[in-house]
């Protein structure tokens, strides 16, 4: 593994509030490469068949109870096995003892140990959230990332087409900035894509003619959110005459983006059309979709009915 990939220990612990009982000589430097964690039960039972070692590993007060029955020398053992296999730390939860045993053989095998009074299957479902966000599939967007009537759209186009302009737009009707120029896009769960902004232009637009403003300091912080799902792509590209564009919407379009399909719209624009106006109304469209109505089938089928009465 690259050493600046995958996500520190260090971070880990602080965002859990976890005590550091022992910390490995490379504990600053340690990175979590997988997005899975085990309670190693059956390790401590001596069965390492299938054992992936690169594992959060999380012990409560059961994996503790069991291993009371043992003598301290069978514990060491045991615990040595465990540790032995190079994993990258053990978190204690629940309260649960630490035992002579279990910090000795963490000493001897140079493996972290980290504490927590929390319920062993809230360390794990908070420790799985964040280690599998920070190692989502990710990839960077050119284009506008904005909160819409609570829809995210992605509005993307050629450069100089207006895609931030109407993003001022929609700012000043009430709607929230995530990013501007430069979107980073996560895949974080199944079929759910999240949109950041580069911390270095987050809050900021670029205005040709006037330049770089501050969102945050002209609207306000209600105008601003720091990630957002994406729901709808907005493709934004200069009206071409003749070209043939949807106008009943029957044919939902979707892009793929880090293997998933999300939902895409192609607008034109040109001189005299409200395109914040149109954003919105692509936006409400989408809500009503997730709903289950959708306003071109219905459309259709009224059109049909009304043809076959004709009949």
């Amino acid at each position: 593994m690259d050493e600046d990939s995958g996500y520190l220990l260090s971070v880990l612990a602080e965002e859990l509030h976890l005590e550091i009982i022992y910390a490995s000589e490379n504990f600053d430097k340690m990175r979590i490469s997988t997005g899975d964690v085990d309670r190693p039960g059956l390790q401590l039972a001596g069965f390492f068949d299938y054992f992936d070692p690169t594992r959060l590993q999380l012990i409560g007060k059961v994996e503790v109870a069991y291993m009371e029955k043992y003598s301290g020398e069978e514990r060491l053992e045991r615990y040595g096995k465990l540790m032995a296999q190079s994993i990258p730390v053990i978190i204690v939860c629940h309260g649960a003892d630490i035992s002579p045993e279990l910090l000795e053989a963490a000493k001897m095998y140079d493996v972290s140990v980290l504490y927590s009074t929390e319920n062993t299957t809230d360390v794990m479902s908070s420790a799985l959230r964040l280690i599998r966000k920070a190692l989502a599939p990710h990839i960077t967007r050119h284009g506008v990332l904005i909160e819409v009537y609570g829809i995210g759209l992605l509005i993307l186009g050629e450069s100089g087409v207006g895609k931030s302009e109407a993003a001022i737009e929609l700012l000043k009707r009430g709607h929230r900035l995530i990013a501007d120029d430069a979107v980073e896009i996560k895949a974080v769960d199944v079929n759910v894509l999240e949109g950041t902004a580069p911390e270095l232009i987050r809050y900021y637009v670029e205005l040709r003619g006037i330049g770089v403003i501050d969102v945050r300091q002209i609207f306000g912080v209600g105008a601003v959110k720091t990630r957002q799902n994406i729901h709808l792509v907005v493709n934004l590209e200069p009206w071409q005459e003749g070209k043939l564009y949807d106008r009943l919407g029957i044919v939902e379009n979707t892009v793929n983006m880090l293997g998933i399909d999300v939902a895409t719209v192609t607008i034109p624009v040109r001189p005299g059309r409200n395109l914040a106006v149109i954003l919105e109304v692509a936006a409400m469209n989408q809500r009503q979709k997730f709903m289950g109505y959708n306003a071109a089938l219905e459309f259709t089928k009224q059109i049909n009915k009304h043809f076959d009465e004709k009949v």
